[in-house]
């Protein structure tokens, strides 16, 4: 008997399975290049309204002050005795923003694929909704509105990583609204108190707060900036839930009619004590049953004793 033996195949080589990690991360670097080129084409695509925004700027700062949030300028103000801290605070705002999202996004690629598609879903969306707004609402920052007093910290103390609004072909400053230095930080910080253990994660918030404060104090962002940037990502994270998280399920319904069973109640009779005599009460039946009242009527002229 001939017995015809399936072939196995051959398990992938380690260097094919290396080969194909190196072109998938290659490709994710790529989507996530074209991305971040596409975000800075719409800003420079947006610029060349700086009129309307200094004039939003100012309308921001009145709205502010009408709000009675607290004064950019008063924050600052403390700071400007202190250059080293100045200079830490334009640091972090040059420096710390894009090498930390992109060390984020390495890290979840690598360990945690799930979360890395999520977080690169809510990224992509906050930063479309972000362009929506730089188009609508053309924004400058506290430091180029001169009806708030901020001082450009960047431009006095260094590093820089603008240069004059007029001549800057690189980068729009006149979107100012919202604060996406904010809102990748928010990002971060979320995707990462998710993916660990322990109550020492609660610890990652610490970089949007760093980067709350350092926009402000360096006249990048108006406060109303970061509260549009953290109520957009409120909304997308509704709307884009994260890996694990189960939505309830609707109660399912049946398809087959429920039947009601109605209680029919025996029929009633009246017994007559031994020994009376008189005639005996009619049989209260339930009307409708014709034939077990017959029936009931004859048992009970039977059981009389007869006359004399």
């Amino acid at each position: 008997m001939d017995i015809t033996k399936t072939p196995r195949r051959p398990a992938a080589a380690p260097g094919g399975r290396r080969h194909a990690a190196v072109r998938r991360a290659l490709r994710e670097l790529a989507l996530v290049a074209a991305l971040f080129v596409a975000y800075k084409a719409g800003r420079i695509a947006a610029g060349g309204r700086a009129p309307t925004a200094l004039l939003n700027g100012e309308r921001v700062w009145r709205l502010e002050r009408l709000l009675h949030l607290p004064s950019e300028a008063a924050v600052q103000a403390p700071l400007l005795a202190h250059e080293l801290l100045v200079r830490l605070a334009n640091e972090y705002y040059a420096y710390v923003h894009f090498p930390a999202t992109a060390l984020c996004l390495i890290w979840l690629y690598v360990r945690r694929p799930e979360h890395y598609r999520w977080a690169r879903r809510v990224l992509a969306t906050l930063t479309a909704a972000a362009l929506v707004l730089h188009v609508l609402v053309p924004l400058a920052p506290p430091r180029l509105t001169l009806r708030t007093g901020l001082v450009d910290t960047a431009r006095r103390f260094g590093p820089s990583v603008y240069g004059a609004p007029e001549a800057d072909t690189v980068s729009n400053q006149y979107a100012a609204m919202p604060s996406l230095h904010l809102g990748w930080a928010l990002v971060i910080a979320v995707v990462l108190v998710r993916v660990t253990p322990g109550r020492l994660r609660w610890l990652w918030l610490a970089h949007p707060l760093a980067t709350l404060m350092v926009v402000v104090v360096t006249g990048n962002h108006y406060w109303l900036d970061c509260l549009v940037a953290a109520g957009l990502l409120g909304v997308i994270l509704l709307l884009l839930p994260g890996p694990g998280t189960r939505r309830p399920a609707a109660p399912a319904r049946s398809c087959h009619p429920v039947r009601v069973r109605r209680h029919v109640p025996a029929p009633r009779r009246s017994v007559e004590p031994p020994g009376a005599s008189g005639p005996a009460d009619p049989v209260e039946l339930p009307a409708g049953v014709p034939a077990a009242r017959t029936a009931a009527e004859a048992v009970v002229r039977a059981s009389r004793p007869p006359t004399a």
